[in-house]
């Protein structure tokens, strides 16, 4: 038995911030924002739509792709780093939307690089335990709720939505071919919330010094990116004997559209071999590597046998991928 994506499906909110808008906003102008991230607009939440609300709508779709009921999951992983609230996880408001009864759900936080270590570790769980048979991973994350829209270092950068995919024991011939997970916890500062947590909780004091917003060191980040996410990419072909050439398609972490084409172009990709959705929906954290895979199935860009790597990079620092050999049974619900 191979573990295999049978269904993907993803969802971002309606409301659509554009660069003119945001722009007034950070005191910039909106070519300048284009310029430096290839980000034309992002989705904003909706007052009380919170991040299990947009991690159920792409799950749903994932298993209508895969023509699954809720009862069928037995796992539920979600990434996020915006959860409903601190406790419990996120993952079992989900569980409770989508009616999923039999699944263990948690949680997972690896920030930028959630999905990746969820679906590693769904994967992981699956061929691990002979029960199991069927995975829910979700990445979802409402960066606007955490945004200080003054600050145009982060403000400009990120959205808000959710991506799904199903994972499923199978004899078909898709299967992932390799895997592979990293971090740094000496570069945690690099991007935090500072207050909220146990080390420095919620007070008045936190609140009026905006500890609560999403903070970046954004330059040290992305020369870490630029030098990871390239390693990953290597690391997962030296695995699996693999030539870039070999690859037909490649979904990075969504970061910034200007760093996306300097690693295209680095890797000598064939021209159109990674797929991008950041000029339309902004850096969504967890959410943007099964967002943008969804929207690549979505768009015809699959095919049974097709090769298919999965590369992210995120706060801790993390970084990690996952290559796979795409199944013929690999669906889209389309829709958001």
């Amino acid at each position: 038995m191979t573990v295999t994506i049978s269904g993907t499906g993803s969802h971002v909110p309606e409301t659509v911030l554009g660069n003119t808008e945001l722009a007034s906003r950070v005191g910039v102008v909106p070519q300048w924002i284009t310029d430096k991230t290839g980000i034309r607009e992002r989705r904003v939440a909706a007052p009380g739509e919170a991040t299990s609300d947009l991690a159920a709508l792409a799950a749903s779709r994932a298993l209508a792709a895969a023509r699954l009921d809720a009862a069928d999951v037995d796992l539920l992983v979600l990434a996020t780093s915006t959860p409903d609230q601190p406790m419990p996880a996120t993952a079992c408001h989900v569980q409770a939307l989508l009616g999923a009864t039999r699944a263990a759900a948690f949680d997972v936080d690896a920030v930028c690089s959630g999905f990746v270590y969820a679906f590693v570790v769904a994967h992981a769980m699956l061929l691990a335990d002979p029960a199991r048979t069927t995975a829910l991973v979700i990445g979802a994350d409402t960066y606007s709720r955490v945004l200080d829209y003054s600050d145009r270092r982060t403000a400009v950068l990120f959205g808000d939505g959710a991506g799904a995919v199903v994972l499923r024991k199978t004899p078909d011939a898709g299967a992932v071919l390799a895997t592979t997970l990293s971090s740094d916890g000496s570069t945690a500062d690099l991007v935090k919330i500072p207050a909220g947590g146990s080390r420095e909780p919620a007070s008045a004091d936190t609140v009026a010094r905006g500890r609560h917003f999403f903070t970046m060191h954004g330059g040290d980040v992305r020369r870490l990116a630029a030098k990871m996410m390239p390693a990953v990419v290597s690391d997962l072909l030296d695995a699996t004997g693999l030539r870039p050439s070999d690859i037909d398609l490649l979904v990075p972490h969504q970061a910034n559209g200007v760093m996306l084409a300097d690693l295209a172009a680095g890797l000598e990709l064939h021209p159109g071999t990674m797929h991008l959705t950041v000029a339309r929906f902004g850096n969504t954290g967890a959410a943007s590597i099964p967002l943008t895979l969804d929207d690549a199935v979505q768009n015809g860009r699959l095919s049974p046998g097709s090769t298919v790597f999965l590369v992210a990079f995120g706060g801790g620092m993390t970084w990690g991928g996952v290559a796979l050999r795409w199944s013929g049974t690999a669906g889209s619900e389309a829709g958001r």
